[in-house]
């Protein structure tokens, strides 16, 4: 560049009162960006910059009057993380004449709410490949609403009608599912999914998806899904917003870094991608998933999904909250199985709705024979890894009907699902797993009713039957005995 043209640059620059510099971007023969550089910064920029990234350089404070000449001219990326999405923008400024304003949450990699703004630039290049934009920013500690709320009317109401579709009446999974509609609609992509994550469980859910024309079950796509490739997203999007794909060239740098997902991409056809956290006080709670969208659209794009999901991610942990609380409330913790509070609850619906419709249903009580011994004798954690024992072979036998943890020892499993024929089988079953005298055996009774709908004389039943093949046990072990 010649020193006029700098000179006329650095002039124009230094009547804009925020840090702003014009970058140089290149353009690859396959449309892709290629090197960004700092051609000339402003005052204000060069302050800032120098704070932040060079006045501990190297353990050496660089000189502040040395700064400008160690920013103009290099790349961007020279102490910025290289950024795609960024580089998308500028390209799209420089080469397409876009005029971009957004408001970003980068506290994650600088510890500001950032306001970008780049703009193009009618300034020739002597290489035809390159071509400038002005980028300029504002930093802001905390999130500014006036700011945030600075889109297009457009991008506002769509946004505000999601907002008002998760704030009805209307159930979780139903209002999710209109929300993911609409989305995939609006970004004209093939499909849309909200993905919630469980970090303790190491399980993930997709609690909404929306396809064009209905033409592919996503759900059972993400079944196939090991955890891993969604534990691998949260390392992907640690010093981004989001993560955007929207070619090849995108799909080629992304498959380095996480090839097993991007093999997933490639086998259902996936050649463009937005993938965007749901972040919750620092931490990741899930994802919004949306694929094969028009790319022409990409900034405006960009700008709904940001905004949109900073409202989604509120409905999702308070979704994520009430499903712990409840799963707390139900589930006993040592095995797994649900509690004495959900058995009662189970079987007053279950009595009412019996009655008024009998149908076909078995019921047993499962007893473990010698648990007061073992925690006597070997101490309580040998006794409840004896419950946890006794609890998975239940949830294997039993995966299809309901398992609780009645009382310390006891286990009820009530099954609506299982002949007459196939409850016996697994009693059996049940029997021949569970016969090891030191360790685990189960006393059991069970009980099939097929018209009365009496649920609780079933259970009764049951119960004595189970208590007469305790007996037998000590009859049979009595050092056993409590």
């Amino acid at each position: 560049m010649t020193s006029e043209k700098y000179k006329r640059l650095k002039e124009y620059l230094s009547l804009s009162p925020i840090p702003s510099t014009i970058m140089s971007v290149e353009k690859l023969p396959d449309g892709s960006c290629g090197e960004m550089r700092f051609v000339a910064i402003n005052e204000p920029l060069k302050k800032n910059y120098y704070e932040i990234f060079m006045s501990g350089e190297n353990d050496q404070s660089i000189p502040f009057e040395d700064a400008e000449s160690k920013i103009e001219g290099q790349l961007y990326n020279q102490h910025l993380p290289k950024e795609p999405n960024f580089e998308a923008v500028c390209l799209k400024a420089a080469w397409d004449g876009q005029f971009i304003n957004t408001y970003v949450d980068t506290t994650k990699i600088y510890g500001f709410w950032t306001q970008d703004i780049i703009n193009p630039i009618a300034e020739e290049s002597d290489d035809p490949n390159i071509r400038f934009c002005q980028f300029s920013y504002t930093l802001n500690k905390e999130m500014d609403t006036g700011k945030f709320a600075t889109v297009s009317p457009d991008i506002a109401s769509f946004v505000i009608k999601s907002c008002l579709e998760l704030r009805n009446e209307k159930e979780f999974h139903e209002s999710m599912e209109n929300v993911t509609r609409d989305l995939r609609e609006y970004t004209d992509s093939y499909a849309a999914s909200i993905v919630t994550i469980d970090k303790e469980a190491r399980t993930f859910e997709v609690v909404s998806v929306d396809v064009r024309n209905n033409d592919k079950d996503i759900k059972k796509v993400f079944s196939k899904f090991p955890y891993e490739i969604v534990e691998s997203w949260e390392a992907l999007c640690q010093n981004t917003n989001d993560i955007i794909i929207k070619d090849e060239h995108d799909i080629r740098v992304l498959e380095k870094k996480a090839p097993e997902w991007v093999r997933t991409l490639r086998e259902n056809d996936v050649e463009s991608l937005c993938l965007v956290p749901f972040v919750r006080q620092g931490d990741i709670i899930g994802y919004l998933y949306i694929t094969n969208f028009d790319v022409s659209s990409l900034v405006r794009i960009k700008e709904t999904v940001e905004l949109l999901s900073f409202f989604l991610t509120a409905e999702i942990a308070n979704y994520t909250f009430l499903q712990k609380l409840e799963y707390l409330s139900n589930v006993d913790i040592l095995t797994g199985v649900y509690n004495r509070n959900c058995m009662n609850t189970h079987v007053d619906e279950l009595s009412t709705k019996l009655k008024l419709h009998p149908v076909p249903f078995s019921v047993a009580f499962c007893d473990l024979n010698g648990l007061k011994t073992i925690n006597d004798k070997d101490g309580h954690n040998d006794g409840d890894r004896l419950l946890k024992d006794a609890a998975n072979l239940l949830k294997e036998i039993f995966e299809d009907d309901l398992i609780f943890r009645a009382g310390g020892d006891e286990f009820t499993i009530i099954s609506l699902e299982s002949s007459e024929e196939e409850f016996e089988e697994k009693i059996k079953e049940l029997r021949e797993e569970a016969c090891d005298p030191d360790w685990l055996c189960f006393a059991v009774g069970h009980y099939h009713d097929e018209s009365s709908g009496n649920l609780r004389l079933a259970l009764r039943y049951a119960d004595e039957r189970m208590y007469k093949d305790k007996d037998a046990y000590y009859e049979k072990h009595p050092e056993k005995r409590r």
